[in-house]
């Protein structure tokens, strides 16, 4: 479970967050709703660590994060998976090396497992045999699959998935929608999306 109690957060003389606390319970799909412009975002932030609040604590199962030094969150991060909302894959990498990324970096995993591991994830988002292709070469859709299959490969604990849906069609975007229910679901992720 992840806990947020009392997260402020200023940018300057800006105050874009006051007195948020909200908990966020594994196996479900937790929602951030709110207009345009309104901090969903920079929660969101907040409690990966990307952004340090101005005042108050995230936690996990009970861990104070906001406290921690860099070297002490890793351990955390790890168990993080975050798909952005522009998907954010990188061009010059092929779908297998985007999906692969994080895996080179937080796991001693072999060059097999790792394809190994990339190719079951592209199975559990139905991109099978799109490993040689690049970003350029998808839709829409299949990049924000692609996102999501990166975003498990680490099998994390916890989920966050800001705005999945934007820029897609209606159909599409029930797929994705169904597709994250299907893995919080499956793997009991605490599962946080804007």
């Amino acid at each position: 479970m992840i806990e947020v109690k009392g997260i402020y957060k200023a940018f300057g003389e800006n105050e874009v967050l006051k007195d948020i606390n909200a908990r966020f319970k594994p196996g479900k799909n937790n929602l951030i709703i709110g207009s345009s412009g309104s901090g969903k975002t920079t929660l969101l932030k907040c409690i990966v660590g990307l952004h340090e609040p101005t005042q108050g604590a995230v936690l996990y199962d009970d861990v104070n994060f906001t406290t921690m030094h860099f070297e002490g969150r890793v351990p955390i991060r790890k168990e993080i998976g975050m798909l952005f909302q522009n998907s954010a894959l990188f061009d010059s990498m092929t779908v297998e090396q985007n999906i692969i990324f994080p895996l080179n970096f937080f796991t001693e995993m072999s060059k097999s497992e790792k394809h190994d591991r990339a190719n079951f994830c592209l199975k559990r988002v139905n991109l099978e045999r799109t490993n040689k292709l690049y970003p350029s070469e998808l839709s829409g859709g299949m990049k924000k699959r692609v996102g999501i299959a990166r975003a498990i490969s680490m099998q994390p604990k916890y989920l966050f998935v800001d705005e999945p849906n934007s820029g897609l069609d209606p159909n599409t975007a029930i797929l994705i929608d169904e597709l994250i229910s299907e893995i919080t679901e499956e793997y009991q992720t605490t599962t946080v999306i804007v």
